[in-house]
């Protein structure tokens, strides 16, 4: 493939840049993560790398977590119950302790939950957590969580990394931090209940670094695990050449495709938009990726978001592709200046490559677009996020009047409304009005699901691919049965 030649030698010199080749198969495991070196960061303030998720995930649980094929299990909470309504969720703290060695309290959980939802907050999972309507600690050990409305899926989200309960930037496990050097953090296992009893699991050695690092560090045998792959970093992984077993990907949903940035000019016209849309032979693109198990999209949100079985379509999406480009021709045709975009993409040559499959497509009906960078002014901008959970809100609230230019009063309402809809029942019911409007509206162009990718070494027997794309450290190695 192409990019294997581009990417051959650059992989062959960071390789002969590292260090010998250490066959190990026992002892910690080493985790090279794409990114900035690991930092544990304050998710209510600024954004999480995969490096930095992956620490937080390691040392501080939230009241759930994920398992290894993201399912949900406890974490600080050892039981919950539901309410037969499903406004109220009762949690039970476990025994936990702080690394200082006093009790995680609910009251302590609860101002972090509380902190998520305020003013000042800047979470990604903000607007998903719209529905909370208080979080209390009913006593030590006891918090409630009590919503505006049924949320079968909250589970999903207190599992994020982002949800995770730490106090002074630690948290309470199940690893802590024990030293960092040349930029390398070992995780060490924190002892159960009863001290005596030894931990089976290894320790960790986590790095950030750039993909073709990692991806040379791992051909080395000098890395188990590399993590945070997409499809910007995925010609790295490709170029390598290490085999189907070893390269692994996650069946995640969520949002990959163009988010209009600008409603402006001709772009205020949703006719324009659509044939933007329209014009992209998404077989082609995903046939050129070659990613087992993609598949195109036409929609805002898939199946698996389960509160819209059936998500709305655009009115051409039975067309035929040049039947597509025949229409969208001719509404760009009738512009009063030839239409030229600005499309903001991350770096990574897996994203050039999506780039110029777009280029190429609207070269076909009449429109030039170039790439900027993420920060640069752009009628366009690449979404390419993991949803939380499988709720259509999270998708639809990315195209709310505060979040984007191109929306619809009438949406923003039924959002309202299915946030505040006493039933699973009349949520479903607005919350399909609201992807009815974006249809048509068109403040998205959807091209697939996002690409989540992994390096996994034959030792890691507990890796699992999953929706969530979450590989918790302690989960990568299977206990012995």
């Amino acid at each position: 493939m192409p990019f294997r030649r581009l990417l051959g030698p650059a992989l062959l010199a960071a390789a002969f840049a590292l260090s010998g080749c250490d066959e190990t198969q026992s002892g910690p495991v080493r985790v090279s993560a794409i990114g900035a070196p690991p930092e544990m960061v304050n998710p209510n303030l600024q954004p999480m790398d995969a490096a930095s998720a992956f620490l937080i995930e390691a040392t501080a649980q939230g009241l759930v977590r994920f398992d290894a094929a993201g399912e949900i299990e406890p974490a600080l909470a050892q039981s919950w119950i539901v309410s037969d309504d499903g406004l109220r969720y009762t949690f039970r703290i476990r025994r936990a302790q702080w690394p200082d060695g006093s009790r995680v309290t609910a009251e302590q959980v609860a101002a972090r939950l509380q902190a998520t939802v305020s003013r000042a907050s800047r979470s990604p999972l903000k607007p998903a957590l719209g529905a909370m309507e208080d979080a209390e600690a009913m006593t030590d050990q006891v918090l409630e969580i009590s919503l505006r409305g049924p949320r079968p899926n909250l589970l999903q989200l207190l599992a994020q990394p982002e949800l995770a309960i730490a106090v002074n930037e630690r948290g309470a496990g199940p690893y802590r931090v024990e030293e960092s050097e040349d930029g390398v953090l070992r995780l060490a296992p924190i002892p159960g209940e009863d001290e005596s009893e030894p931990t089976s699991r290894p320790d960790i050695l986590l790095r950030g670094e750039p993909a073709a690092l990692a991806v040379a560090r791992f051909a080395q045998n000098e890395t188990d695990l590399v993590t945070g792959g997409t499809i910007g970093t995925l010609p790295f992984a490709r170029a390598a050449g290490l085999g189907g077993d070893r390269l692994l990907f996650d069946p995640a949903a969520g949002l990959f495709g163009l988010a209009f940035a600008s409603a402006e000019g001709p772009l205020a016209d949703p006719a324009v938009r659509a044939a933007l849309s329209m014009a992209i032979d998404r077989q082609a693109l995903i046939a050129t990726l070659a990613v087992p198990g993609l598949q195109p999209s036409l929609v805002l949100m898939p199946q698996t978001a389960d509160e819209v079985p059936n998500p709305a379509v655009p009115a051409w999406a039975a067309s035929p592709m040049p039947m597509r480009r025949e229409l969208a021709t001719r509404t760009i045709a009738a512009l009063d200046a030839p239409l030229r975009i600005r499309v903001a993409m991350p770096a990574g040559p897996g994203y050039r490559l999506v780039f110029a499959h777009l280029r190429r497509d609207w070269r076909l009906i009449g429109i030039e677009a170039e790439p900027v960078g993420l920060d640069a002014p752009a009628e366009l901008r690449l979404i390419d996020a993991v949803a939380p959970g499988r709720l259509a809100g999270w998708y639809l609230r990315h195209f709310t009047c505060d979040a984007a230019p191109v929306c619809d009063a009438e949406a923003d309402a039924a959002l309202q409304a299915a946030r505040v809809a006493p039933s699973a029942a009349e949520r479903r019911v607005q919350l399909a009005i609201a992807d009815r409007i974006f249809a048509e509206l068109t403040p998205f162009i959807p091209l697939a699901s996002p690409v989540r990718w992994s390096l996994v070494a034959p030792r890691l027997n507990g890796f699992r691919p999953n929706p969530f794309a979450r590989h918790p450290a302690d989960t990568l190695i299977a206990p012995e049965s």
